[in-house]
């Protein structure tokens, strides 16, 4: 394997883009687009600090010095980085929060969590908070491209985790006031500290939740080294012992800083409307639509086939039996057969259909145990900056429908309204006030590029 080298080490190309990036220059579009993942990002927040996964961490902030920043959906107060950890953490508990195609990853867990962290600790405005955003979300991505998902997953890492820290890092560097050399000390820093496993697939064990929280945590700790001086290598992402080298066997460096400048990455970010693997995606998309046409319920199901990308095989598809029988909600969160057969039998897929009582469902389950996942070339063509999906279902009176989907609902190809989301944050935050409230939140958080600071932030607190 061989990683080209450069005259300018990537980081440095990165760090003086971003340091550079100013709100008020930024297109409309990305301008509104970036506040509509906050909004995102802050309602799967909220809504995943019940979660049993986020105890754990907000037991773990008890135990450290009192701060000024809020830990979504608590009374809990930190500084910076605890509060990223346990809100970074709590917005991957739902499987809700937002990805991308090509890098297959979840930028918002990471980089918002340590925006709002620090911004709020710093009493930044929120222009200067949404500006951090952009430019995490753009290191997050571009770093994730070039590092090749299907190959990080091969080697067992964990895209969001490993790649998240760089993002993070930029977006706590731009509130801490870090010029360009600083920005990339930072990521020199965060290259060491760069983590992520997959083997939560094994047990269906929290981990996977833990990844992006300790990007956003460790971000703000090498971003506050690299403001103190503390060195970092600048060759860490593309260097003969850096991130490309070690995190992947197909790496393509020149993705880290192609077009820099020209569109943003966070406008090909989708935003998930199920509580699944973004893999699953498109197949519940299908096998909605197929249950609207035709009417049919799981009793008229014989089989199900369901066209899986060969990129994400390992994470929905395999091992069958456990995917085709999942044991608790983290396996059916991964579960092909499952996310067809729960949207198939319920007609939805949100956070509802991923819970233990859905998981127990006999009708579920036994329309999960006849499905069969299959590899097309077909699918794979376009992959990794395309996801389509097929699904077949084989009925009992010997007919066969078929549907695929060339995007999955929320993709750029195919967005979710704003007033739709609007809608899933008032979900995101049902029992906890009158849903006009949450709608007066969300129009506050739409329009946070205006505000002074994040004083809104208190209001996601329990």
């Amino acid at each position: 394997m061989t990683v080209a080298t450069r005259a300018v080490p990537a980081a440095a190309a990165l760090a003086t883009f971003c340091a550079g990036l100013r709100w008020e220059r930024l297109p409309v579009a990305a301008r509104e687009r970036v506040a509509e993942l906050v909004l995102d990002l802050a309602g799967v927040a909220v809504r995943g600090s019940a979660a049993a996964s986020s105890r754990p961490l907000h037991d773990l902030v008890r135990e450290q010095p009192a701060g000024e920043t809020t830990v979504l959906g608590t009374a809990l107060r930190s500084s910076a980085a605890w509060a990223a950890l346990a809100n970074g953490a709590a917005a991957h508990a739902t499987e809700m929060d937002d990805v991308t195609t090509e890098s297959s990853l979840h930028p918002g867990a990471a980089v918002i969590p340590a925006a709002l962290a620090v911004g709020e600790e710093r009493r930044a405005s929120g222009a200067a908070v949404l500006e951090a955003v952009v430019a995490g979300y753009e290191v997050t991505i571009r770093v994730g491209n070039a590092l090749g998902a299907a190959s990080a997953y091969a080697r067992g890492f964990h895209p969001t985790g490993v790649t998240g820290v760089f993002g993070a890092a930029v977006a706590a560097g731009k509130l801490l006031g870090l010029d360009a050399e600083g920005l990339a000390r930072a990521m020199g820093i965060a290259g060491t500290m760069a983590s992520g496993s997959l083997e939560y697939l094994a047990d269906g064990s929290w981990t996977k939740r833990l990844n992006p929280g300790w990007a956003a945590h460790a971000g703000i700790v090498a971003a506050t080294l690299a403001r103190g001086g503390f060195s970092g290598p600048a060759s860490a992402l593309d260097g003969a012992h850096g991130l490309l080298r070690g995190y992947t066997d197909a790496p393509d460096p020149a993705r880290l800083t192609e077009d820099l400048g020209g569109e943003l990455q966070l406008m090909r970010v989708s935003i998930k409307p199920y509580g699944c693997c973004r893999y699953a995606h498109g197949l519940i998309d299908a096998v909605l639509a197929l249950r609207r046409e035709h009417g049919i319920r799981p009793a008229d199901v014989a089989e199900l086939r369901l066209g899986v990308l060969s990129g994400g095989w390992s994470l929905i598809a395999e091992p069958a039996e456990r995917v085709r029988a999942p044991r608790n909600v983290v396996d059916a969160q991964f579960s092909a057969p499952y996310a067809a057969a729960v949207a198939l039998a319920r007609g939805r897929a949100g956070l509802a259909e991923f819970s233990d009582e859905a998981l127990a469902d006999p009708e579920v389950r036994a329309l999960a145990a006849r499905a069969v996942c299959y590899r097309d070339a077909s699918l794979d063509a376009g992959y990794p900056r395309s996801w389509p999906a097929a699904v077949e279902v084989g009925l009992r009176d010997g007919r066969t429908l078929r549907r695929r989907v060339a995007h999955a609902l929320g993709e750029p190809e195919n967005p979710v309204p704003r007033d739709a989301l609007v809608d899933r944050f008032v979900e995101m935050l049902a029992g906890r006030g009158a849903p006009a409230g949450a709608r007066a939140i969300a129009g506050r958080i739409l329009a946070l590029g205006g505000a002074p600071d994040l004083a809104l932030l208190r209001e996601l607190a329990a």
